[in-house]
């Protein structure tokens, strides 16, 4: 009897801890959201030509506007980029990839043997993060913006090269092409 009482002791235990992570994993996000909202509300005041897009967890504020048809849920996007681990700001010291040569050369990068080709993808590509997808849909070409999302819509809980787990994650986007076809 004493054994059947400790499993459950034992299970209930766990269980308390796996509920105290998901609350405190909620808390990360929603501290992640605020940030994202503050910077955006910050830009928006020193540049009110901004625009701000929200779908779905990932916010797109459109510094540039684009041309154009607007980017379907099933389309087709090329684009230069420059990712960054946000906490709140942008610096050189945060950004984790780029295909963009200005950016990279800006941030002191060695440029000698990078690729700075166009990325291109389709929407509908479950490769591409969830928050980034969510981001672009709806972008048109020419367009430069920042799309922002939690780490509940990027990598979660896994660790991605030089990128923390649970990161908030912004991505400088110039939009080069879009294609609904």
């Amino acid at each position: 009897m004493k054994r059947i009482t400790g499993i459950f002791l034992l299970a209930a235990a766990l269980a308390a801890g796996a509920s105290c992570k998901k609350e405190q994993l909620a808390i990360t996000y929603s501290n992640q959201e605020a940030r994202i909202d503050k910077y955006i509300e910050s830009e928006v005041g020193k540049d009110p030509a901004i625009t701000v897009t929200y779908n779905g967890g990932a916010s797109r504020m459109t510094r540039v506007q684009g041309e154009g048809t607007a980017l379907s849920a099933d389309g087709h996007v090329s684009f230069h980029y420059a990712g960054y681990v946000f906490n709140g700001s942008v610096s050189s010291t945060s950004m984790f990839a780029t295909n963009h040569q200005a950016t990279a050369e800006q941030a002191g990068w060695n440029i000698t043997e990078s690729d700075f080709s166009l990325f291109e993808t389709g929407l509908s590509d479950k490769k591409l993060l969830e928050g980034l997808r969510k981001g672009l849909e709806g972008v048109r070409a020419g367009e430069e913006c920042e799309i922002m999302f939690s780490g509940k819509y990027g990598y979660g809980n896994k660790t991605f090269g030089i990128i923390p787990a649970n990161s908030a994650l912004l991505y400088k986007i110039w939009v080069v092409g879009v294609s609904n076809e």
